[in-house]
């Protein structure tokens, strides 16, 4: 049977149209290539970071106990041992993402090249999965960071993250964890969690969806306004290690009068007047 033209072109066009329509092949994410990365949800691939704008773990004060279960959990991660996706939560300012960043630095100074840091964006959140699979495919082991991570009203693309973390079918890869920072200990604004209540036909299981969410990370850590001795003792630490030339009490009046000029103590403020004071004394912060 004589092969029809017009068919066969018509066959080609439809298989070039259904390879286009495909999802690219899973090429190699290039993780070797440095540790930390971006997520670059429009590629599909993730961007190297040549260098990671933290603060020396040793800086982080006010947040002890938090710090070293955060710690703890980060090495116990790297050394292939049980641990849990962690949502810290709480005051703005506090460190909750330099803690994440600092952590990261502090395990692979202690074992180079033992974990990578990716940094997915809160509104490419629908992309995680695409992430996990890159993950699941390459030997290293990956910390998989969202910061400021909340949901606002008619927003399901917390779906996925429920999914990923635990509740999909594959779950999470054995070589990634999840860690997030947030305002919201529920991720959910209260007064979308009060509609709830009020609108739903059982408002017990209408709130159960929205806060199962926060029940997927097995360390709650929670972040508090510091008191005037923490943000003095976060004042004084920075000081001390970048050597300003500066008294004890003039440096202690000062910081009390910049807090008291924005309303609040945490330790974002106080990094923000050692940034003026160095300036002011013609000093870098190197």
């Amino acid at each position: 049977m004589t092969p029809d033209p017009d068919r066969t072109h018509l066959l080609k066009r439809i298989a070039e149209a259904l390879e286009r329509l495909a999802p690219p092949p899973l090429a190699d994410a290039g993780f070797d290539t440095a540790d930390a990365f971006v997520w670059n949800a429009e590629a599909g691939r993730p961007v190297p970071v040549p260098e990671v704008a933290r603060v020396d773990l040793s800086l982080i004060r006010g947040v002890d106990r938090v710090r070293d279960i955060l710690l703890d959990n980060t090495r116990r991660f790297a050394c292939g041992l049980p641990a849990n996706n962690a949502l810290l939560w709480g005051a703005r300012g506090m460190g909750k993402s330099s803690l994440v960043k600092a952590a990261h630095a502090a395990v692979n100074a202690e074992a180079p090249r033992s974990l990578i840091l990716i940094e997915i964006h809160r509104e490419d959140i629908e992309s995680l999965p695409r992430l996990m699979t890159l993950l699941r495919n390459q030997d290293r082991r990956a910390i998989v960071f969202c910061d400021d991570l909340s949901f606002d009203h008619d927003d399901t693309s917390y779906k996925s993250l429920k999914a990923v973390l635990e509740g999909g079918i594959e779950g999470r890869p054995k070589n990634a964890i999840f860690y997030a920072t947030s305002n919201r200990r529920h991720l959910m604004p209260r007064d979308m969690m009060e509609n709830e209540r009020s609108t739903a036909i059982n408002p017990s299981e209408a709130v159960e969806e929205k806060v199962s969410l926060s029940d997927r990370f097995g360390l709650w850590l929670g972040f508090h306004n510091c008191s005037q001795a923490d943000y003095l003792g976060m004042v004084e630490g920075y000081a001390k290690h970048f050597e300003l030339k500066i008294g004890s009490e003039e440096l202690e009046a000062e910081a009390i009068e910049w807090a008291a000029t924005r309303g609040a103590r945490s330790g974002r403020v106080a990094w923000q007047f050692i940034q003026d004071l160095a300036g002011r004394l013609g000093q870098t912060l190197d």
